[in-house]
């Protein structure tokens, strides 16, 4: 199993229990393709650098996952297909940075 970290940026226009389901969602994602989710954090609602899809702002995510590397390309083709998440990063790391993270520790 190779280590990851995701960030999510979803759309600023769901309500709070639709952003529960999508990320709920990505979860059974990560889960039906034998990865396991390690952390999770929400940054909440931040400014973007420019504008993605007409949108100045998106719901940030983050998480650290253990996943065979083969399946990311399934996991990002899933989440390709979903409008609700504007943007999507994996970034396979050695380790895992322990949290709270710096951005967390801002939203504070």
């Amino acid at each position: 199993m190779n280590k990851f970290e995701a960030v999510l940026l979803l759309s600023p226009d769901i309500s709070s229990t639709l952003l529960k389901k999508e990320i709920d969602a990505f979860l059974g994602i990560i889960s039906s393709n034998e990865g396991k989710i390690i952390n999770e954090e929400d940054w909440g609602l931040r400014d973007l650098s420019y504008k993605i899809a007409n949108h100045k702002k998106a719901f940030y995510q983050f998480f650290q996952i253990e996943l065979i590397g083969s399946k990311i390309q399934v996991i990002k083709k899933s989440l390709s297909q979903n409008d609700k998440i504007l943007r999507h990063l994996f970034v396979k790391v050695e380790d895992h940075q322990e949290l709270p993270t710096k951005l967390q520790n801002e939203k504070k």
